[in-house]
């Protein structure tokens, strides 16, 4: 099999597979309206008469489920690996020219394809209940989010090769909750303290707060510490990414 042909059967794979799609794409999107429908007339988000925000609810919530969507849809594709382990596909493959960076960049293609159909869906939303932005605020947050999604996407690839397909959905839901709690996608994280540092030690904060780069503020919502902590991340998750593999790869 040549590395064009095993990228499209993996895109076109990944469209069909209905199961995937719907927790992955479509979970997000009804969360969105079931929690900003009803508030889609509130130009005041989180704020009272004498003291207005200028936060349109829909736009809020449209921002902080970015992340918690993006990152369950690069994460999906661990339990597409481990389904494919199950059935044997993974060795069927060792046995074909694909080289191991091959692999590696399809699956970290897909999963950015996923992340990229979820971003649109959301976006679409958003739009529909009226949110609004300047055209370079889409694009500054889209990229952003682009860029804090590189050590999911590793950790996704080394959760499917440790874990079974039955522990994977427990596990990858279990993970996803874990940092959007703490990357403060369900309420901010602000202040000082242990637990706030502890929080900004982690790459969903940074993702979530890639996605308020829509709310205004900060010319730099990231800052030093933001992309040193993405980087950081990145190595050690890609790391962790070869090592599963060839440890999967090993016992066979």
């Amino acid at each position: 099999m040549s590395a064009a042909t095993y990228v499209k059967f993996e895109l076109l794979r990944t469209v069909r597979n209905r199961r995937s799609f719907f927790f992955s794409l479509a979970f997000p999107i009804v969360m969105y309206f079931l929690i900003a429908g009803p508030n889609r007339h509130n130009h005041n988000f989180g704020g009272t008469a004498g003291h207005p925000t200028g936060l349109f609810a829909p736009q809020y919530y449209m921002l902080g489920l970015l992340s918690f969507g993006s990152m369950i849809a690069v994460l999906s594709g661990g339990a597409r690996i481990a389904a494919e382990r199950s059935v044997g596909w993974n060795r069927q493959l060792r046995l074909t020219p694909l080289t191991p960076r091959t692999y590696f960049r399809t699956k970290i293609a897909t999963g950015y394809l996923m992340a990229a159909v979820s971003i649109v869906l959301l976006y679409a939303s958003g739009i529909a209940l009226g949110v609004r932005m300047p055209l370079g605020d889409w694009f500054r947050v889209t990229g952003l989010v682009l860029v804090a999604l590189v050590p999911f996407a590793g950790l996704g690839i080394a959760l499917g090769h440790l874990l079974t397909v039955d522990s994977m959905g427990p596990v990858m839901g279990g993970v996803t909750s874990i940092f959007a709690f703490l990357g403060g996608t369900w309420f901010p994280i602000t202040g000082g303290g242990f637990f706030v540092e502890f929080c900004k030690s982690l790459p969903s904060f940074w993702l979530t707060r890639a996605g308020q780069v829509g709310l205004g503020g900060d010319s730099d919502p990231w800052g030093a510490r933001g992309w040193v902590t993405i980087a950081a991340w990145s190595v050690i998750c890609a790391a962790f990414a070869m090592w599963a593999y060839r440890r999967d790869t090993a016992r066979v």
